[in-house]
């Protein structure tokens, strides 16, 4: 992958919101070396295997896991790339990861909303620390996360995303003691008008509006969390 991802790229690695999700991987790169590295690398949540193909295509290499493994619906967009090679499929509970000082990186977007999803907030923790287990020290989680952002957020989410009720937002004030088993960790927060978008078209022209005006939006108050958590 070239250090300046081509846009078809970058709307295959992301797939939703591209504009503000995508400013995942603009951060990530911009920390972290990871061209040519032969990593070995986790992708947890991997329905689509995205964050596999970004891993895979910077020349490491990727399991792709999810629940149930994501293969038959994410290898399509692997073999597009021609990054098979690179990556293997498991299906890996994030809550019980069966590695112990394994990976150099670890990746995850969106997923600890779901897994602590009807109130289990205690899983949130429980997940960040499986994966700091799973971690070679040194090793980094790259990870982008949705939260719970204003009470405008709160109101669209429990009334128009059929899944918005159940569904357990990070909240901003969490995150420092969610990732507090870390020796380092860092991260911004992008994002605000995105995610209301009923089309990637909408999408993205609020995506920019969200650049635009990114800086007069409290951190705190933004849609998604992007981070760099190092054991």
């Amino acid at each position: 992958m070239k250090d300046k991802t081509d846009k078809q790229l970058i709307k295959d690695i992301i797939d939703w919101d591209v504009v503000n999700w995508s400013k995942s991987i603009m951060f990530w790169q911009k920390k972290i070396d990871l061209k040519n590295k032969n990593y070995t690398c986790l992708e947890l949540g991997g329905k689509r295997g995205g964050l596999s193909l970004f891993l895979a295509q910077k020349g490491n290499n990727v399991i792709c896991s999810d629940l149930e493994s994501p293969e038959n619906l994410a290898s399509e967009l692997h073999r597009k790339y021609k990054a098979e090679s690179r990556i293997n499929y498991e299906s890996i509970d994030a809550t019980k990861i069966p590695y112990e000082n394994k990976f150099d990186i670890v990746t995850f977007k969106s997923i600890l909303g779901g897994i602590s999803r009807d109130g289990n907030n205690w899983l949130k923790k429980i997940t960040v620390n499986e994966i700091h287990k799973s971690l070679k020290l040194s090793g980094k989680l790259l990870f982008a996360e949705n939260l719970e952002a204003s009470f405008i957020h709160k109101f669209f989410r429990k009334r128009f995303v059929k899944w918005g009720v159940e569904w357990n937002y990070l909240k901003y004030n969490e995150i420092e003691e969610i990732f507090s088993s870390y020796s380092k960790l860092e991260y911004i927060t992008v994002g605000f008008w995105g995610t209301f978008g009923r089309s990637e078209t909408q999408r993205k022209f609020l995506g920019k509006i969200d650049s635009l005006f990114e800086k007069i939006i409290p951190e705190s108050k933004r849609y998604i969390v992007i981070g760099i958590a190092e054991k």
